[in-house]
């Protein structure tokens, strides 16, 4: 955990407590919490023997979290093929509100809240924050590096990290261009959008810490010795990112006790 913290802030120069968050929610909801071992895309053996079911230490490619509906470069996960690049997404990425819309139009599962809804909105800024070249004045990400990063999958040739520490600047500003309220498509229908009234938003950030928090102990119902013990101290460490990313102080919760 420590060495994908480190790299956050390395590579990219990402805020600490940002970093933090990220990485932390990332462990939680698809690491290996035994081994402390994150897979950056699917599930891999590398990442160590599996926790017990129903935890799947299924790394990022799992549908939901940061892998989800409405992604700027790949697929909706109905359509079977939810991380191979997707030029044709890849060219109007900008666009996040048309995306949305197109899912909700093709993807009968579409569902779009809590951690994805967060998620999702993060995914948009990101090119911008954090795969600009640091040395560069004008905050414009130019295509070959964005191919470089979105397709390649690899830092394009003598990149610089920001000069300065990066989170999620321009997050607020970019959301209320296209505000969109979190929900899916119901009964398995195109083009049935419902609002989700219990989900997350950014007025009601404590919600989705409670959200990860369900999820996790969805995951983990009964966890004893070491695994219970990581556990906890991942939800230790991950608690000062909530204030830091969502601008809000939420009450700290210990579902596996303290110590």
């Amino acid at each position: 955990m420590l060495v994908s913290l480190t790299h956050n802030r390395l590579a990219f120069n990402m805020e600490n407590k940002f970093a933090i968050f990220v990485t932390y929610l990332a462990h939680l909801l698809n690491g290996n919490i035994l081994t402390d071992q994150l897979s950056t895309g699917g599930k891999t053996r590398k990442a160590g023997p599996d926790p017990p079911p129903p935890a799947h230490a299924g790394g990022f490619n799992v549908h939901g979290t940061f892998e989800g509906d409405a992604g700027l470069t790949r697929a909706d996960a109905f359509f079977g093929d939810n991380h191979s690049f997707n030029q044709t997404l890849f060219n109007k990425a900008k666009l996040r509100d048309q995306l949305l819309q197109e899912s909700i139009a093709t993807n009968p599962e579409f569902s779009f809240k809590n951690v994805r809804y967060f998620t999702a909105y993060s995914e948009t800024i990101f090119p911008i924050n954090l795969f600009v070249d640091g040395r560069k004045t004008e905050k414009k990400l130019d295509m070959d590096s964005a191919q470089s990063f979105f397709r390649d999958m690899k830092f394009p040739p003598d990149f610089y990290r920001s000069a300065t520490p990066i989170a999620d600047q321009g997050l607020s500003g970019m959301f209320k261009v296209h505000p969109f309220l979190p929900g899916g498509n119901l009964d398995g229908k195109i083009n049935n959008f419902a609002v989700d009234p219990t989900s997350a938003t950014f007025e009601t950030p404590c919600v989705l810490y409670e959200d990860i928090l369900n999820t996790v102990k969805t995951l983990y119902p009964n966890p004893t010795g070491l695994l219970r013990r990581n556990l906890i101290h991942c939800l230790r460490e991950f608690y000062p990112g909530i204030a830091a990313v969502l601008g809000r102080e939420c009450m700290q919760q210990f579902p596996y006790g303290r110590q």
